[in-house]
């Protein structure tokens, strides 16, 4: 009987110390000030259309690239990196650094640029 009391208090104490700990350090970048409005203005204006069908975008309505309707419901950007904040700014600003092979170039945008691309993109 004393095993089972002190195996128990030695679970209780596991416990206690893991409950107290965090977790690591977050470090996705937040996407702030970022404005999915400018973002979806910002699909037409860099060329994303041309490549991409987007909902509500009637033309032009690309087919190269996979349609991006319910993208943000997605676990996975390009069927091999994480849906997440930060992995989708990379991923929007240089895909072939991130994707080796895709047929998605590298899409000169400023840091703000990114963040309100990659807020529209997580609306869909």
């Amino acid at each position: 009987m004393a095993g089972e009391s002190s195996s128990l208090a030695s679970i209780v104490l596991v416990c206690a110390c893991l409950a107290a700990c965090d977790g690591p350090p977050d470090r996705t970048p937040t996407l702030g000030d970022a404005n999915a409005a400018r973002g979806r203005q910002l699909v037409a204006d860099k060329g994303c259309v041309a490549c991409h069908t987007f909902p509500g975008v009637k033309w032009p309505r690309g087919g190269l690239g996979p349609s991006l309707e319910n993208f943000g419901r997605q676990s996975l950007i390009a069927g091999q990196l994480p849906n997440q904040p930060g992995v989708l700014m990379q991923f929007v600003r240089n895909a072939p650094a991130m994707v080796p092979g895709t047929a998605m170039p590298a899409i000169p945008m400023s840091d703000q640029e990114a963040r309100d691309v990659t807020a529209y993109l997580l609306t869909l």
